[in-house]
């Protein structure tokens, strides 16, 4: 038995060391110079240095001071938005009564199933007729609606499991629905609202897409946006301050994952899957 559980770890630890090969590679990469970064694929540079640091946080204008300044300011206005609107679209799914709750709920599942591609274009017609196009604007205000219906989802189905009488003894000492959410719900919601949380920072730090869409001034952009500028026309990079570039960028993710990783996975955990 225990062999067998030495041998299933070991396994594990290979596999994960396999798929971390890349981004070990990458971190490498970044301290080596442009000439030896494919002849010395090796994960231990031979010429260690930091002039790729130097040269990418510095090789546009107005830098990636900026783009990394950008990115935090969407990424939190995000969060921020995600959770207030979610929250309370979810406790209305969860505890209120209304006509056709079934009906909008099933409806606000189906669009899970909508490829953001499909909606990009009239989301752009729509701001560009409000002038929000080359704004932060058209990356953070749907967040304020609860458009993104899975953290909907999450949030219903977590306080679909709160047991009811809460509601009622709150009832009783004087408290209205809002009263019930903030007293009540709110606090007991804290593995969801996490869960919520760290998604929404990945999701929106990594996302490429929508900035590259509504991000015309380079004083505007994002670090997948910067990233991408490494590359000219011919398709040609400057490999070392990319790497360098990249390893600063995941830096974030995986620093707001780490610090966060025990509410994630008990969010997961507690959250049920009853309709």
């Amino acid at each position: 038995m225990i062999a067998r559980g030495l041998t299933a770890h070991s396994g594990l630890l290979l596999f994960g060391l396999l798929m971390l090969y890349p981004v070990l590679w990458m971190m490498s990469s970044s301290f080596k110079t442009e000439a030896t970064i494919f002849s010395s694929p090796g994960l231990w540079p031979t010429d260690f240095t930091f002039d790729n640091y130097a040269k990418g946080w510095s090789a546009f204008e107005p830098g990636f001071g900026t783009f990394f300044a950008n990115s935090f300011l969407i990424t939190a206005l995000s969060i921020i938005g995600n959770l207030v609107s979610c929250s309370l679209a979810a406790f209305a799914f969860a505890r209120l009564e209304f006509r056709f709750k079934r009906t909008l709920f099933a409806l606000m599942l189906l669009t899970i199933m909508i490829p953001i591609h499909a909606i990009a274009v009239p989301q752009y017609l729509l701001f560009t007729q409000l002038g929000w196009v080359n704004t932060v604007l058209p990356l953070v205000v749907p967040k304020f609606l609860a458009t993104d219906a899975f953290f909907v989802f999450l949030m219903t189905q977590f306080m679909r499991n709160l047991p009811r009488e809460l509601d009622d003894a709150a009832k009783i000492d004087g408290c209205g629905f809002f009263s019930i959410f903030w007293r009540i719900i709110l606090p007991l919601l804290l593995p969801a609202i996490a869960t919520t949380a760290i998604f929404t920072f990945i999701w929106t730090w990594n996302d490429f897409f929508t900035p590259l869409l509504y991000l015309n001034d380079p004083a505007a952009y994002t670090v997948p946006l910067g990233l991408r500028a490494f590359q000219d026309s011919s398709g040609d990079s400057s490999w070392g301050a990319l790497f360098a570039m990249s390893t600063l960028a995941i830096g974030p993710v995986l620093g707001f994952f780490i610090l966060c990783q025990r509410f994630l996975i008990n969010g997961i955990a507690t959250t049920g899957l009853k309709a």
